[in-house]
């Protein structure tokens, strides 16, 4: 560690936090343009719903085959190599108009937004053990905020300039980014020692020998599920009556829990203190107290005695309550697995994020058939069980 701290530099949280929230924009803005862009490549309704999924399925190839190479090779070569290929990904998904270029386009911005997961631990590495956890509770703001962004941004350029507006200005954004990166990340060369066959084999012995990075990861992957669970059905809530928004109202009630990300550099600096385990509890009561207040605000007896701008005030302090919590624990289960092994932080990253988001794509996967069975409360009962299931694991030692 004390050599560690001998090469360090100090980070530049809000260059990172502003690239993070940039380059996961990717992964999201193609769920509410699929109707726009499916009809206008020609792909069928089935064909073109691959189109989010091989964004999302990218990502998590880069996660568990790219992030890793961060333990051996050279990270700020690597940072830009893999942006550059996203940006021509993106430039490439704004011009091609065959369909099957297309999607392996879409693939491919989602690989190289692993770059994401480059930057977290080599902002890490950057900062003293100290203020580990308030640097990374900044960044993880800006990814949340990008997150959270993406969907009513996406909705709003496209609805105005057209769906290829939207990946040209966002290559053209993250090409702005590469050359403030290329002058403030600093070369940093790891140890290495294995070949990349090895380092790969190696990612289930460090998860089987790291209670700690299992336990944030599945934590992680619980809330994030409910939160995902939340974020996939809320909208089709709120275009109905009583509520009857439309994409631009939908998109505002986005905006308003964006708010939420707050939570994050709190959280971290709350760890930073010693006061990760009371933070987590508490972000843990944020989303369950979210979820329940969501059901509420959302169930037949809402609709039948409360006014409809009181249910949807209710439905928008649920969502800052779920996002601030989520974003919590996000935040401290960063800081805790960036204090284990220096050494593999790449790989650490890329495992804690892979399973956190297969989490989430599971309440994704659920939230439809929960809706199609039991409406809104199929969908909330099943985001509380993630809920309460993530608190009783994070109250485990």
């Amino acid at each position: 560690m004390a050599s560690e701290a001998r090469g360090q530099h100090v980070p530049p949280v809000r260059l990172f936090a502003l690239a993070t929230a940039v380059i996961v924009l990717s992964l999201y803005l193609a769920q509410p343009l699929v109707g726009m862009i499916g009809p206008s490549l020609g792909l069928s309704p089935a064909a073109a719903g691959l189109i989010a999924t091989l964004t999302l399925g990218g990502y998590a190839l880069g996660l568990f085959l790219l992030v890793p190479l961060c333990d051996v090779v050279e990270n700020r070569a690597l940072v830009l190599t893999t942006l550059s290929v996203h940006v021509v990904a993106l430039i490439a998904a704004s011009c091609i108009a065959a369909p099957s270029a297309f999607l392996l386009a879409s693939l491919l911005v989602g690989m190289s937004a692993c770059a994401i997961q480059m930057l977290i631990p080599m902002a890490a590495a950057m900062t003293l053990e100290a203020q580990r956890g308030q640097v990374i509770g900044n960044i993880m703001s800006g990814l949340l905020l990008g997150v959270m962004l993406s969907r009513p941004l996406a909705s709003l350029v496209a609805g105005r300039f057209g769906w290829h507006a939207v990946y040209a200005l966002l290559a053209a954004a993250v090409a702005l980014l590469l050359p403030a990166l290329m002058r403030t990340l600093p070369v940093h060369r790891p140890a290495g020692g294995r070949n990349y066959f090895q380092l790969i084999a190696s990612l289930w012995h460090l998860l089987r020998e790291e209670p700690v990075l299992r336990r944030r990861a599945i934590t992680a992957a619980l809330c994030f599920a409910a939160f995902n669970a939340f974020w996939s059905t809320v909208a089709l809530l709120l275009a109905r009556a009583p509520f009857s928004l439309g994409s631009t109202g939908i998109a505002v009630f986005a905006l308003v829990s964006v708010s939420g990300a707050v939570s994050a550099p709190i959280a971290g600096r709350l760890g930073d203190r010693g006061h990760a385990r009371l933070a987590t509890r508490a972000a843990h009561i944020c989303v369950v107290a979210g979820l329940l207040l969501a059901w509420l605000a959302g169930s037949p007896w809402a609709m039948t005695h409360i006014a409809p701008m009181l249910s949807l005030a209710l439905l928008s302090a649920a969502a800052i309550l779920l996002d601030a919590g989520t974003i919590a624990d996000q935040a401290l289960g960063r800081r805790a697995i960036n204090l284990l092994r220096p050494e593999a932080r790449g790989r650490v990253n890329g495992l804690y994020t892979g399973v956190f988001f297969v989490g989430g794509a599971a309440g994704s996967a659920l939230a439809g058939p929960a809706w199609a069975m039991a409406d809104w409360n199929g969908v909330a009962v099943m985001a509380l069980i993630f809920a309460c299931a993530a608190s009783v694991s994070g109250a485990r030692r």
